[in-house]
């Protein structure tokens, strides 16, 4: 496709096979000639990137699906097409063999170096910011994303804008005491206490387990994706709260934010987004919000006498109790801005009006 964001691919051969591999949020598909007299003799390595949308759908070739920016077709007949489909366009892909270089192990795969990485490097700055933003950093937490992070601090109560380093120091004391519990108990004992009472690191391992091995986000059929509905218990979920971390991603939890949670224009977003209607609450009301719903029940102009004693040097909105006088002639508007002027800078301030 020539809106695809990914470079050309140099691959030419009539019969060759495809393997995928699969690590955070990148997959790896390998193009493998079937026959070594082929002119492509070589395999051909492709890293994609799903970004929001994207996805792989296997349809019959006549009929590919919009937005279909990679074609794959099959040696069948008829033939049927393996299609990279990405409406929104933030996925990607690029040749070579190799992992984006940054990324951490995977949560799902790797989890012990997963878990390790984390509780060795909790003196980095990433660990400085609140814990529903460290989630999504992918050098530490790699194939967390947005939905995931919502559900896994949902489980464990954890407010989202708690900071990440005390959230996650507490895993070391956490991790030391249960060992010294559970050093008389049986194997399937530990596990059966792991299972029923799971850490944050854990969960980042086992709920996006859940999510694989129910097939809960192939999005095709309406089936499935009513199952994921069931099966998220915060994210988009009505009743929840939301607000917007800094990098401009909604969070959706229950309760208090924590003491980390954005002021100012951080409000929280509503509206529909992506495939998704989603289903906000507005329980969380930021200072920006509250102080734009003072101004619209005030009146645009203030009344005369507002305007006679707001004037005053060091006085109040106290209500002034003048003599209506009669209507005056407009005076011209560099006249008006003189006066505001000389009456600010009676009161001690400065700049322009």
């Amino acid at each position: 496709s020539a809106v695809g964001r990914g470079p050309a691919v140099p691959f030419r051969c009539e019969a060759y096979g495809v393997r995928a591999a699969a690590r955070g949020k990148e997959l790896r598909l390998t193009l493998s000639p079937l026959s070594p007299s082929s002119s492509s003799s070589s395999p051909l390595h492709l890293v994609f990137r799903f970004g929001m949308s994207g996805s792989f759908r296997l349809c019959p070739a006549a009929r590919p699906p919009r937005h279909a920016h990679l074609v794959l077709r099959t040696g069948e007949r008829p033939p049927r097409s393996l299609c990279f489909v990405d409406p929104r366009r933030f996925g990607s892909w690029r040749l070579g063999a190799g992992w984006q270089p940054g990324r951490g192990p995977c949560v799902i795969t790797e989890y012990r170096a997963f878990r390790e990485n984390v509780l060795k490097n909790l003196d980095d700055k990433a660990f400085d910011k609140p814990i529903c933003e460290a989630l999504l950093n992918q050098k530490f937490f790699n194939g967390i994303g947005n939905y995931l992070r919502a559900e896994i601090l949902f489980r464990l109560k954890i407010p989202p804008f708690e900071k990440a380093r005390t959230v996650l120091e507490a895993l070391k004391d956490q991790e030391l005491e249960r060992r010294k519990k559970n050093s008389s108990l049986t194997l399937s004992k530990k596990l059966k206490l792991k299972r029923e009472n799971p850490d944050l690191l854990e969960l980042c391992h086992t709920v996006p387990m859940e999510v694989i091995e129910k097939n809960l986000l192939d999005l095709d059929h309406l089936d499935n994706y009513a199952a994921f509905k069931d099966w998220l218990q915060c994210y988009m979920v009505p009743g929840m709260n939301t607000l917007r971390d800094r990098s401009g991603r909604t969070i959706w939890f229950q309760g208090e934010p924590g003491p980390m949670a954005p002021k100012g224009d951080f409000s929280s977003s509503s509206g529909p987004s992506g495939h998704f209607c989603w289903a906000l609450s507005t329980q969380v009301t930021t200072r920006a919000s509250a102080r734009r719903s003072r101004a619209a029940e005030k009146p645009s102009t203030p009344a005369p006498e507002e305007k006679a004693e707001g004037l005053r040097k060091g006085r109040g909105r106290r209500k002034a109790t003048v003599a209506q006088a009669s209507p005056k002639p407009e005076e011209p508007v560099g006249a008006k801005r003189s006066r505001r002027t000389t009456a600010r800078r009676g009161r001690g301030e400065a700049g322009s009006p």
